[in-house]
């Protein structure tokens, strides 16, 4: 094994953080499914489903510090790949809505999106001093966050436009931008541990 290969000892402050960010993460989850199951969000579905994912990945983060950077461009691959799953979910749940075409109530979509913007704005200004710490690992918990606060702003954006005008579309296309994000933000986490694992040799 080459000396770019070894271990790197993890950040002493890092370890806490993506505790808290996991956490964080998971607890809102469970708010903002319930939620969504209650009034019928596609778009509060594909969010939730994220919240779930962000828990993960900062879990396998917590798992994965101080490890060499080839196994952590291993694990920025699989992160990729859990990354699309909140798409497929979306997906599947943008097709479930179309043959029950209601639109959800406005008010718990726009105060759900508020929660999950306050949520995710905390979580990527903890991560945002780590982002380049340890590699595509922390590089995918910050885009996640970062990118999910995007997602947030147009939920509560959809929101506001069904208060006004009764519709299921604004839902169904945030659901469709939140399924973008999440694609795009899984080929950056793959060329970042492509980048590691070109180091490690």
């Amino acid at each position: 094994m080459i000396a770019d290969d070894a271990a790197q000892p993890a950040p002493p402050a890092l370890r806490p953080v993506v505790a808290r960010v996991a956490a964080l993460n998971l607890g809102y989850f469970g708010i903002e499914i319930a939620v969504a199951l209650a009034i019928g969000s596609v778009a509060l579905i594909a969010d939730s489903l994220d919240f779930l994912e962000d828990a993960a990945i900062n879990l396998l983060i917590f798992a994965g510090l101080g490890w060499s950077a080839r196994n952590r461009a291993r694990l920025g691959t699989t992160m990729a790949g859990i990354l699309l799953l909140p798409a497929l979910a979306g997906a599947w749940a943008a097709y479930g809505k179309i043959s029950d075409f209601v639109a959800p109530a406005a008010l718990p979509l726009t105060l759900a999106g508020l929660g999950a913007l306050a949520v995710n704005l905390t979580c990527a200004v903890m991560l945002a001093r780590h982002r380049t710490g340890s590699g595509s690992l922390t590089q995918a918990a910050y885009l996640s966050a970062r990118n999910d606060a995007f997602a947030n702003l147009a939920i509560i954006a959809a929101g506001l436009v069904t208060a006004l005008y009764p519709s299921p579309w604004p839902d169904l296309v945030v659901a469709g931008g939140i399924a973008i994000l999440n694609a795009d933000s899984a080929a950056d986490i793959l060329k970042a541990a492509a980048a590691e694992r070109r180091a490690a040799r």
